[in-house]
């Protein structure tokens, strides 16, 4: 870092200490991407002196590399453009120097939370890590939050990881889907009723507001609230109280409102059917989650984190072939992250043998660009512990695993390799086509 930055680093360095963080330096800019940052959280990347294009380059290859880790430029007043431009491509946040050590130890705090905001919510693209970096910022302010995305996209998990992440983690989360409530219900289940309120009202029962209190309530398909129903909500988010229906008293609120929907709002507005004043209310805060197809570098891995959930103890890097990877990165997604999900979840029980092809994966012909070509995939090699896990849940593996590395070794010869293997050219036939039919790829 250059010696001003270095000089207010140096200064905060003993509160770091005594708070249990320890200080590094990250190393020039221009220097290429450390091949190995092993128990390092965060890389602090001074700007000054350092060309922009180089820059940016380094952090873009930095994030990719390693994407858990945080980036956090330090820029003076005069580079506060410059650090913008560095939080679109992944940076976390920034610093402005000087800065105090109590800012810094806030930021490291909250990077720390991060670590242990471990919702499912998977962001190697540069979208994903910009949403992620601006629900950080947004989770520290006690305002709405409006989260807007496609289906399946992924927006109650996001709602989840803010609240994680805000100050309120250990308070209550409640989600309300008011799609998937009747109307008639909908009042009393948000705002509660006393007994007596109304025909069949036996017992007093608390609503999600109340229940929510203290933490944070997710409104879930908002769009979907009657126009009554969205003027008594803006009443409550105004007053920050809730009367129960029957009763005579109303409830202080302490409550953080996560709206989300998957249409647009102010269209919704402009025909009438919803009110802008809430609208206004509820977008102080606002998150788009993209969908799937345009953060495509988020498919193979969120493939990996559901076979990992579904397949638990199984080498999820190893399971998809080559030709699978590639008709889960030609497909579109309409369904977003749900459907990926359930296409995996599918996958894995239908699959033949212990690999995952793509016909296991039943996506249309034209995601699939391997479907009507010559497969071309082979079994993969799987050493170590993962090769264990995968003998294990496979016996077949590593005698399917000898029979292709013999006919390798053969140079593609089958009367070789079968009389290598000890059998006759005829019974070699039969055990590749046994192979092939449980998925196994074998060289032609």
């Amino acid at each position: 870092m250059e010696h001003g930055i270095e000089g207010s680093l140096s200064a905060v360095r003993q509160q770091l200490s005594n708070q249990g963080y320890e200080l590094l330096s990250s190393p020039p800019a221009g220097l290429p991407v450390p091949s190995e940052l092993g128990g390092v959280d965060i890389v602090f990347v001074a700007l000054e002196g350092v060309e922009a294009a180089v820059l940016y380059r380094w952090i873009e290859r930095l994030a990719n590399r390693w994407p858990r880790i945080a980036v956090v430029p330090v820029v003076g007043y005069d580079d506060q453009e410059q650090a913008a431009r560095l939080l679109e491509l992944g940076c976390v946040d920034y610093l402005l120097s000087p800065f105090s050590g109590h800012q810094l130890i806030q930021l490291m705090r909250r990077l720390d939370h991060v670590e242990h905001a471990d919702e499912f919510f998977v962001s190697r693209s540069h979208a994903g890590r910009r949403l992620l970096a601006m629900a950080q910022r947004v989770a520290m302010a006690r305002a709405p939050i409006l989260i807007t995305g496609e289906t399946g996209t992924g927006k109650e998990m996001m709602a989840r990881y803010i609240h994680r992440f805000s100050a309120m983690d250990g308070s209550p989360f409640v989600a309300v889907n008011c799609a998937a409530i009747p109307e008639a219900m909908l009042e009393s289940i948000l705002f509660g009723h006393e007994r007596g309120a109304f025909t069949g009202a036996v017992t007093a029962q608390p609503g999600k507001f109340e229940q929510a209190n203290g933490g944070t309530l997710l409104l879930d398909e908002i769009g979907e609230l009657s126009l009554p129903l969205q003027a008594k909500l803006l009443r409550v988010l105004q007053e920050q109280r809730v009367e129960r229906l029957g009763a005579q008293r109303d409830l202080a609120l302490d409550v953080r409102v996560i709206a989300a929907t998957n249409r647009d709002l102010w269209q919704e507005v402009e025909q009438g059917r919803f009110r802008a004043d809430l609208l206004f209310r509820l977008d102080v805060l606002s998150l788009h989650v993209a969908p799937l197809r345009e953060r495509t570098e988020d498919v193979i891995a969120l493939a990996e984190r559901f076979i990992e959930k579904y397949a638990p103890g199984e080498p999820a890097a190893e399971l998809l072939t080559p030709s699978a990877r590639a008709a889960l990165l030609a497909h579109d997604w309409p369904g977003n992250v749900r459907e990926l999900e359930n296409t995996l979840q599918r996958a894995l029980v239908l699959r033949n043998g212990l690999f995952i092809q793509p016909r296991d994966l039943r996506l249309p012909m034209s995601a699939n660009p391997c479907a009507e070509a010559k497969e071309q995939d082979v079994l993969p090699s799987m050493p170590g512990e993962q090769g264990k896990a995968a003998l294990r849940a496979s016996g077949k593996w590593a005698e399917y695993q000898h029979v292709i590395e013999t006919i390798r070794q053969c140079g593609g010869h089958k009367s070789k390799a079968a009389e290598r293997l000890g059998m006759t050219p005829r019974a070699l036939r039969y055990r590749l086509n046994a192979m092939r039919e449980q998925g196994v790829q074998v060289p032609v």
